[in-house]
């Protein structure tokens, strides 16, 4: 976990309950303002399709909503800042409104076969799409660019690897089809060898 996430996630309520629950609560030092992206971070956002993200309401609910793509469509612009372009949906606006209010933000990204998760924390500003087509045409995937409405930028704070433990494997059919491709040619094989005897 680096440190800065640690700084600001575990507050003194927290802290209440480590103290209550395992006898003690973990001394967080003073952090630095933020914790770059390493090489590690940046090749797991770079091979994911889809991540969630997390808004603060007005009245103060958190707020989840899914996003998803070809690998790679979280795009890292830099260390501290990741970029994706958002696409027509149902039009209800929640992230886009609650980010002019909070720009807190918490992305939970995903790798349930490999059983890793990785969390940030970061501000985010949305960029209407009409007034930035050279972003549109930069963060987008090329044949979705006419369904952009905004852009999201997220300056990064700090970040967090989750222990694997509970995370149920899953497969996308991508992966299935990758791990059958041998046996499928095995079988091909043997049945080519059949028919040549029989």
């Amino acid at each position: 976990m680096a440190g800065k996430f640690l700084e600001l996630t575990f507050t003194p309520n927290v802290l209440a309950a480590q103290k209550q629950y395992f006898g003690r609560a973990q001394n967080v030092p003073p952090q630095p303002e933020r914790d770059p992206l390493t090489d590690e971070e940046i090749q797991f956002i770079q091979s994911r399709d889809s991540f969630y993200l997390s808004t603060v309401t007005e009245t103060n609910w958190p707020y989840v909503q899914h996003r998803g793509g070809k690998p790679g469509f979280l795009h890292v612009v830099n260390p501290t800042q990741l970029a994706f372009a958002d696409y027509k949906g149902n039009r209800q606006m929640l992230s886009t409104g609650n980010l002019a209010g909070n720009d807190r933000v918490m992305l939970f990204l995903m790798d349930y076969a490999q059983r890793t998760r990785l969390k940030i924390l970061g501000h985010a500003r949305v960029a209407d799409a009409r007034r930035h087509p050279e972003m549109v045409a930069r963060f987008a995937e090329p044949e979705a660019g006419g369904i952009v409405e905004r852009l999201f930028f997220i300056e990064i704070v700090s970040f967090d690897w989750n222990c694997p433990k509970y995370i149920t494997p899953r497969y996308t059919a991508a992966e299935v089809e990758q791990s059958l491709a041998p046996l499928r040619a095995r079988i091909a094989e043997l049945e080519a060898q059949l028919s040549r005897h029989s």
